[in-house]
């Protein structure tokens, strides 16, 4: 049980999407005890058994279906509240996170077992805070070290090695070291929060420019640029002189961060993860 539980930790670190299967309850002649459990990724089972043969079969499907559900589904999928034990039922609770199935092995799996199995699936990860971050110098260095402790996914971008190692060793981190980081852009995972603390404004712009020509197919919940009330002014003239809509100019925030604290790195970076935990927020349903 205890390797179980390791397995889940590492891929809550790494924030991989999985399911959790346990068995809640049996009655007659089932594979397995209640109690038992199972992992299941995208790619199918990952540890653990709850029974083998075709109830596990099913199981690991119904978990890899669940993993690409993103609906909200009724309480009671307009079954009867107290099913008797031979009918399959599916419950969906609000939350659209927990699943409790009860299957007759019998007349809902296929098995020669005459008995039935209640299962409970609880999903982690499916909703993913995917966070880039284009720059990784000392700014960036001081708010990836707060972000590790969040629950996201961060990937930096940069053109020098010797910075990138100098961020923190995390599950939740991938370093991408890149010639031409405005190529990058299309690499973006969906929903990303967008942040652009290059070496200066020579190297943000490019990066700004192609995020906003391509706004229309892919645009983006969060967009920051880091510098001061006169690079914004800057940059919002490089968005007019690229002939792109006057509307993009206020797509961006920069300065970035809230009005809060002195120009030190440190809490640069906590009045940045501020910000982020505020905007992350407002896109909650």
């Amino acid at each position: 049980m205890l390797e179980f539980y390791e397995k889940v930790q590492e891929l809550l670190a790494g924030n991989v999407p999985f399911v959790s299967v346990t068995i809640v309850d049996t009655i007659g002649s089932v594979p397995q005890n209640a109690g038992s459990k199972m992992l299941v990724v995208e790619d199918g089972l990952l540890f653990g058994t709850v029974g083998g043969g075709k109830v596990e079969k099913r199981a690991i499907e119904e978990a890899q279906a669940f993993l690409t559900t993103t609906s909200r589904k009724p309480v009671s999928e307009a079954r009867p509240e107290q099913p008797s034990d031979d009918s399959d039922l599916t419950i969906y609770t609000d939350s659209s996170r927990t699943r409790f199935v009860n299957w007759n092995l019998n007349k809902d799996v296929g098995m020669t077992c005459g008995g039935s199995v209640k299962l409970y699936f609880e999903v982690f990860n499916t909703h993913p805070w995917n966070i880039a971050v284009f720059g990784a110098g000392h700014c960036s260095n001081a708010l990836i070290n707060l972000l590790v402790n969040l629950d996201c996914r961060i990937t930096c971008y940069d053109t020098r090695q010797e910075w990138l190692d100098r961020l923190p060793a995390s599950q939740k981190l991938r370093k991408i070291l890149a010639d031409q980081l405005p190529s990058q852009v299309k690499e973006l995972a969906a929903n990303s929060f967008v942040i652009l603390m290059t070496m200066g404004h020579t190297s943000d712009k490019p990066i700004l420019l192609e995020l906003l020509r391509n706004w229309e197919t892919t645009s983006f919940p969060y967009l920051g640029v880091i510098g001061s009330k006169a690079k914004a002014v800057r940059l919002k003239q490089d968005v007019a002189e690229a002939g792109l809509p006057e509307e993009y100019q206020d797509y961006f925030y920069c300065p970035l961060g809230l009005p809060i604290g002195s120009n030190h790195p440190q809490e640069i970076a906590i009045s940045i993860v501020s910000q982020l935990i505020e905007e992350r927020d407002k896109h909650r349903p």
